[in-house]
């Protein structure tokens, strides 16, 4: 019984599977050139490819480190605009401390007013410092910065710059006069002022800190950087195709397509000069 199987002479099964050959590279070098890489799937090239997505998976890590390492450097930023501000405001009311020494006692009741609007004012400004819930500028807030997979974190603590942790304190209307009469004390005034000198240096001192801080985690962003460039580096030299090489190949192999299907045209005349003997 016969199987229905059509007999194709020895050439004509040649050329075939040569364009069946061809046709298979041409899909592989289309696929190439279509995603600019030469290992899509594993089954392509599996060292090179589990090598690449290691490297990719680490490099979207690092993204992730980064992104928190750039969400700190906003947070102590605002710390320290915020501590910028209350500087500013600390030397006005140093300015008016010292104008109430010369002042008099009608003058001290507005200069004291005006001193504990500051105050306020200083304050305000404290507690306006907080980004995403962290305020670095109360004592119980800290920030800890992770910058690897291994861990490795740098934590910012925060302290208090509020008027009363920096040791300045508002004055009630008797508060810079000699104890019971009206007449202005120079040595209460020059005692707020000694304490709004010892605000403006902590806020200095503290300033420095969160600088260095700033400084170590900036440092870490530029490194991070680098190594997001220097993994997907090496996950692009194991798959990306070379578009150039690819190129070439596909002229080669349409070429050779094209010189295979001429082959079976021959092939298939040779079969059909027997059936005119029948004619």
């Amino acid at each position: 019984m016969s199987s229905g199987r059509i007999a194709l002479t020895a050439q004509m099964t040649a050329n075939l599977l040569s364009l069946q050959g061809t046709a298979k590279l041409l899909g592989t070098t289309q696929e190439r050139l279509a995603t600019g890489k030469k290992v899509n799937s594993a089954i392509d090239d599996p060292v090179a490819y589990f090598d690449s997505e290691a490297h990719y998976q680490l490099a979207s890590d690092y993204e992730t480190f980064q992104n928190g390492m750039s969400e700190a450097v906003q947070t102590a930023e605002a710390a320290t605009t915020a501590i910028e501000s209350v500087k500013s405001l600390l030397q006005q009311m140093k300015s008016i401390a010292t104008s109430a020494k010369s002042g008099t006692t009608t003058e001290m009741i507005d200069y004291i007013a005006q001193f504990n609007t500051l105050i306020e004012q200083a304050n305000t400004v404290v507690d306006d410092a907080e980004y995403k819930g962290i305020n670095l500028l109360k004592s119980a807030d800290e920030l800890e910065v992770v910058f690897d997979v291994n861990d490795n974190s740098l934590t910012i603590s925060g302290f208090s710059a509020a008027m009363t942790g920096l040791g300045v304190v508002t004055v009630d209307s008797a508060g810079w006069s000699t104890a019971g009469d009206s007449i202005v004390s120079a040595g209460a005034i020059n005692s707020t002022i000694a304490q709004i000198d010892a605000a403006i240096d902590t806020l200095r001192t503290k300033t420095k800190i969160l600088a260095t801080n700033l400084a170590v985690v900036t440092e870490r962003q530029t490194f991070t950087d680098e190594m997001i460039a220097v993994l997907n580096t090496g996950g692009d030299n194991l798959t990306l195709a070379d578009t150039n090489e690819e190129g070439a190949n596909m002229l080669m192999l349409q070429t050779r397509q094209s010189l295979g299907i001429q082959s079976l045209s021959i092939a298939s005349q040779s079969a059909q000069a027997v059936l005119s003997l029948f004619r």
